[in-house]
């Protein structure tokens, strides 16, 4: 028995021939890092070492123009908590989901899941191509839903504003019974957000200044600043950014876990500093410097206010063997140290600690379309 092939097989395309033409202005990234780890912790309650594979970012994005005046952002990623979150309605892996309306040509409006506007270029990094945080972007949340604008009011300075949730959880979700007695749930918890980039001396400096505020709890909420400074001239990049965060209500739980009393943290100050420099020897050779500090002060006593240092040092050395594609191989150390307050030592049973690790891997943000 025979039968046609044109009785049996799709006589019409998937992808209909006329919607190919799309396709020009879609793209489709995959951003990959997977590294071979050997570390050691000691001090305090610290005492152990490990070795293994691991896979530290993986992530599908999508991005195109719809319209000669709206385009769209989406990334997955897939090392992150897929759980619908209680206040915006998505898992945490959904990292973006918006659109960008061009209303004129100096003026752009955000609508959806995005990254806040915060200033410094340790933020400007994707979490692709840092091995480590210093400790309040490790435990800031980056992105959320709202709504926002970038207007840029002259050739080499852009102003940003956003309206965003502060959240992605409803309070009892995020923290359950671990609450103090003075906090409840605000009608909205709201984040606003400004930002200004500035370009000098034909791009050798260059600023990303914002200021925050975040309303967490009723009446209560987080002030952060920041500034960040980058100085580019051939080869050699230096970037500089310095974090004050003032938090009626602690927010990214360093202190919180200091204290360890069953109750959030508050009238907490973090207060960072962060350093990279990078240098290309050749066009197969990069090296890379990162150095950052972070001190955390809680409201214990008038006196004793410090609590913690942690102190970082992640010397990189990159290298690309092939030039039609950005695939990177790393060879990287990573140092980080906890250094406590002699009050924190007396009264709270605390001690220093330290991290020590070598990291051997790649990292390839692969352009699929």
């Amino acid at each position: 028995m025979g039968f046609s092939q044109q009785n049996d097989s799709i006589t019409k395309p998937i992808i209909p021939i006329e919607k190919v033409e799309l396709l020009k202005n879609i793209n489709m990234t995959f951003d990959m890092r997977m590294e071979f780890r050997a570390y050691t912790f000691r001090g305090g309650d610290n005492d152990y070492d490990g070795i293994q594979f691991q896979n530290g970012h993986t992530a599908l994005g999508i991005s195109g123009k719809l319209h000669e005046k709206v385009n769209f952002h989406f990334r997955n990623r897939f090392n992150r908590d897929s759980n619908v979150q209680t206040l915006d309605q998505l898992g945490n892996n959904i990292e973006l989901a918006y659109i960008n309306v061009k209303a004129s040509p100096i003026l752009n409006v955000f609508l959806g899941k995005m990254s806040a506007f915060y200033g410094g270029y340790e933020y400007e990094f994707s979490a692709l191509n840092v091995l480590e945080y210093n400790d309040i972007y490790n435990n800031a949340l980056a992105y959320v839903t709202g709504a926002g604008i970038s207007y840029q009011a002259f050739e080499n300075h852009t102003f940003g504003l956003q309206v965003l949730n502060s959240r992605t959880m409803h309070y009892d979700d995020l923290y359950g019974d671990i609450v103090a007695e003075n906090i409840q749930e605000p009608v909205w918890p709201v984040a606003v957000v400004g930002n200004w980039r500035g370009n000098f001396f034909d791009g050798k400096f260059q600023t990303i200044y914002s200021i925050s505020y975040s309303n967490e709890v009723k009446n209560r909420g987080t002030s952060f600043f920041t500034l960040g400074h980058k100085y580019q001239n051939r080869n050699l990049t230096l970037m500089y950014d310095l974090h004050y965060s003032y938090e009626q209500v602690d927010t990214k739980g360093i202190m919180t876990g200091i204290l360890n009393n069953d109750q959030i943290a508050e009238d907490v100050t973090y207060l960072e500093n962060w350093l990279r420099a990078e240098y290309r020897f050749s066009p197969k050779f990069q090296g890379l410097l990162t150095l950052m500090t972070s001190s955390a002060y809680g409201d214990v006593t008038s006196s004793h206010d410090h609590m913690r240092t942690s102190y970082g040092y992640i010397p990189t050395l990159y290298y690309s063997p092939f030039k039609n594609i950005d695939l990177r191989f790393y060879l990287a150390y990573i140092g980080r140290y906890y250094d406590y307050s002699d009050y924190a030592v007396e009264n709270l049973a605390l001690s220093d600690y330290n991290k020590n690790e070598v990291r051997v891997g790649f990292i390839a943000p692969l352009l699929l379309l």
